[in-house]
């Protein structure tokens, strides 16, 4: 991350606080996935159109996020299906900020995405708190009881936001999947993502288009269920797996 960081310092920085006005909690999304060794050039160009977001002078911040579903991988397959409405449900921790959330995360059949979520102390037992599970049934998911965490996923995030326009950009980088018994790293891969109340011009999607690289998306969270869980199907996913392995090099299990 050393060049990265380097790269990062030419850029003039934002607060938690002056992005308020920029949080969409209700936005469109649109994904971009490339590899690590294009990341430095592609950095570089951004740095006059957007500023980054910098908490005690710290650029390049990791997260945690402990995902939530059903034993039978309920939200997985609601990707798997391709269907329009569908949730998730994590916790996720500002490691920079000790920070934590309790999340749930709306793409509604508009395909905008709507995210809710409350502040809390601790992880552990978190499901069991009278005050999420009146935050699930206020959101729609009456089934709590059936939820149980499944992984980790965790990486670190570059936020930069455009000087002009209603528009942030997320970089991750440095992905790593982790459940109880097993730990597998995605360290040559970077998924942007580009969030915006409606879809104006942006000098970001304008760089993709330059760069050739196409709009794709596939979830941290599923990428995640089929890395670790083998006897998971995702025949749905195999194409978007086929260019991951591509662009990164990305390995999933071979049993299906």
């Amino acid at each position: 991350m050393k060049e990265i960081n380097e790269i990062l310092r030419g850029f003039q920085p934002i607060s938690l606080e002056e992005m308020d006005g920029v949080r969409l909690m209700n936005r469109t999304d649109t994904k971009f996935l490339f590899s690590r060794d294009r990341f430095p050039e592609i950095l570089k160009s951004l740095s006059d159109d957007y500023r980054v977001v910098s908490i005690n002078d710290v650029r390049a911040s990791r997260y945690e996020s402990l995902y939530f579903d059903t034993s039978d991988f309920l939200f997985f397959q609601q990707h798997q299906r391709g269907e329009l409405s569908r949730h998730k449900v994590r916790t996720r921790r500002y490691v920079d900020s000790d920070l934590l959330f309790f999340e749930i995360k709306k793409k509604n059949n508009k395909k905008r995405t709507i995210k809710r979520r409350r502040k809390e102390q601790a992880e552990e037992q978190i499901l069991q708190q009278e005050a999420v599970q009146s935050f699930l049934l206020e959101h729609e998911l009456d089934f709590h009881e059936r939820l149980e965490p499944k992984m980790w996923v965790n990486y670190t995030r570059i936020t930069l936001v455009n000087n002009t326009k209603p528009e942030r950009v997320t970089l991750d980088v440095n992905l790593e999947f982790v459940s109880d018994t097993i730990k597998r790293d995605v360290p040559n891969l970077v998924i942007a993502e580009v969030k915006q109340d409606r879809r104006v011009r942006s000098f970001f999607m304008h760089k993709m288009r330059q760069e050739k690289i196409r709009e794709g998306s596939l979830s941290k969270y599923c990428l995640g269920v089929i890395s670790l869980f083998e006897n998971i199907k995702y025949n749905n996913f195999k194409p978007k797996l086929l260019s991951l392995n591509k662009i990164a090099h990305v390995s999933t299990p071979t049993s299906v």
